[in-house]
């Protein structure tokens, strides 16, 4: 069953004056790898019954759309191992046809790419952020424990094949990918692919794991930029967190995503949807609205669900509580990674 589009009465607008028009999804916990910043090695994972059918997604982000959403990103886990997730996205795509929706894209560890990438096109999708900390095989195996870079870097040269944009996020992890800055940069480079760092955030118990000794701050990865290259700051921003520069030496673009050194919730534009239906109104704070009952309270009209999105947004907090600055994980988050959707 497909959903339309309801008109819009008024937009997402929360209490500090910000439009909502980016809604990251969720559609599974399960991911085929098990990287030690998002997941520890034995997780439990949700019954399948319990998350939301496609069906319901669809009517959910439908209804997001009609308010005001101009943005969506699927997200994971990995999103591509839930079955039947083409035919979502094929659904996802009419809101392209329509208008109503001008981006539909994912974030994805890229191990299913070269399966899908084709369908994706297909679907609409122009664009999709590959997570990918590491080229060396060892080390890779080391982050996600369980390996098959190569089968990733055949999954993102057949998303380049098809015409997909890729971006690669990396987290920034101290001590390890550091002597990597400049190989990982250079092999972005020669693909014509945008390349993003990110901080690595308090998010669920890692067991063994030490965040203060994982984290290394995009300040000192900048100034490891401003030592080999000329860096420009540039004024562009794309709808999320990221800040960018350009290497004048390559024309290349480099994001940063620094939720600990430096904050973005002053432009924070989104919100995150679980595959269970609770809705996060921020990343880095505890607070959710569960919106599966208001969508199943009524299946011939989105009002309940409407009127429980709107008491959502006005929940929305003014920022994060992160912070590493004391060399003490302060504001860490129950849940992994995973479970919100990143």
């Amino acid at each position: 069953m497909r959903f339309t589009c309801f008109p819009m009465t008024a937009p997402l607008i929360d209490p500090f004056a910000r439009a909502i028009t980016y809604l990251r999804v969720s559609v599974t916990d399960r991911c085929d790898f098990r990287c030690v910043y998002c997941m520890s090695e034995n997780m439990t994972f949700l019954p399948k019954r319990d998350l939301l059918t496609l069906e319901e997604l669809d009517r959910m982000c439908t209804t997001f759309i009609g308010m005001g959403v101009e943005k969506l990103r699927i997200t994971g886990g990995e999103p591509l191992v839930r079955r039947d997730i083409i035919q979502f996205f094929r659904n996802m795509g009419r809101h392209l046809d329509s208008g109503a929706l001008k981006e539909l894209t994912l974030t994805t560890n890229g191990s299913q790419l070269a399966k899908y990438a084709q369908d994706l096109w297909d679907a609409g999708v122009r664009r999709v952020n590959v997570s990918l900390d590491t080229l060396d095989e060892d080390k890779f195996k080391a982050v996600t424990r369980w390996g098959r870079l190569q089968q990733v870097l055949e999954g993102i040269d057949a998303a380049l094949d098809v015409g997909l944009k890729v971006k690669i996020n990396a987290v920034a992890l101290k001590g390890f990918n550091e002597p990597e800055l400049a190989t990982i940069t250079e092999w972005c480079g020669k693909r014509g692919m945008d390349l993003t760092w990110i901080e690595v955030m308090p998010m669920g118990d890692m067991g063994d794991y030490d965040r203060i000794g994982q984290y290394w701050s995009l300040k000192e990865v900048r100034r490891a930029y401003d030592d080999h290259y000329t860096v420009t700051d540039l004024a562009e921003r794309t709808g999320g967190p990221a800040r960018y520069v350009r290497l004048e030496e390559t024309g290349q673009k480099i994001g940063f995503i620094t939720p600990l050194s430096h904050n973005f919730c002053e432009s924070c534009n989104r919100v995150r949807l679980t595959c269970t239906g609770q809705l996060y109104m921020c990343l880095g704070q505890e607070d959710m609205a569960d919106l599966r009952a208001a969508l199943r309270a009524d299946e011939t009209s989105t009002a309940p669900l409407e009127a429980a999105i709107r008491a959502a947004i006005n929940l929305k907090p003014k920022g994060h509580d992160f912070d590493y600055s004391r060399q003490k994980v302060d504001g860490q988050m129950t849940r992994h990674m995973s479970h919100t959707g990143g």
